[in-house]
């Protein structure tokens, strides 16, 4: 398979210890390249995760999704630089001060790339307006993307139903990750706003990310390995 496709999928590790991602890891029996470390895993395993999946031969996004005070965020970016994660995301709604000192720390050597989470997939207009953002989701990603890119972030993370817009507001160089992809029948879970791997794709996608879908198929090799071919012939 073309490395055009293999870079389009990461696997969500979305388990809570490192004997869990171990062992989903081996069921997944290499049928993909990248694989997404969140904070739960993250907080649980740390670095050493880290360290054993990159001698496995796999590359990482690690998504902690950054939020505090400038100098923290930064801060943290430059610890993340040690571990070899080649991605990591940070809120694109910690304003524009946090999210350039978020860019002037990931120029070290051996940092990683940025991607700034504009709305979560969980939420629709009505988790937004209870949060005091008026307009609909989409407009809101569309602002923060345009800020994110302002700041010097390299790219973001928005659903299905945002990235063409997003692509065509920030053009072809950005990187845009995508959560909430669910296969043709595949159940919505908690997310809101979902699309099908070649939908996504199709809109400008630069990655997609999928867990459940994959995580809890009786065979998750399998399961990656048809989004892939999805993407291929998307492409």
């Amino acid at each position: 398979m073309p490395d055009e496709v293999w870079n389009r999928l990461a696997v969500a590790l979305d388990v809570p210890d490192r004997r869990s991602a171990l062992e989903l890891v081996d069921r997944l029996d290499g049928a993909c390249r990248w694989l997404k470390v969140g904070m739960e895993l993250y907080y649980a395993a740390g670095n050493d995760l880290i360290e054993t999946l990159r001698g496995r031969g796999y590359r990482i996004f690690l998504d902690l999704k950054l939020h505090d005070i400038p100098n923290t965020v930064a801060g943290a970016v430059r610890s993340v630089t040690g571990t070899g994660a080649e991605l990591l995301t940070v809120h694109a709604s910690g304003g524009p001060a946090m999210l350039r000192a978020a860019a002037e720390a990931a120029r070290a050597e051996g940092a990683p790339r940025l991607l700034a989470v504009t709305v979560l997939t969980s939420m629709d207009a009505a988790e937004l307006h209870a949060a005091g953002v008026q307009g609909t989701p989409a407009e809101q990603v569309l602002r923060l993307a345009k800020l994110a890119t302002s700041s010097g972030i390299d790219g973001m993370v928005c659903s299905p139903q945002e990235v063409a817009a997003v692509r065509s507001a920030t053009g072809p160089e950005t990187i845009l990750v995508v959560p909430g992809v669910r296969p043709e029948g595949s159940a919505v879970d908690d997310q809101k706003r979902v699309a099908t791997p070649a939908e996504t794709i199709t809109r400008g996608a630069s990655m997609l990310v999928v867990g459940r879908p994959i995580t809890r198929a009786s065979d998750p090799a399998k399961a990656a390995r048809a989004i892939l071919e999805e993407i291929g012939q998307a492409l």
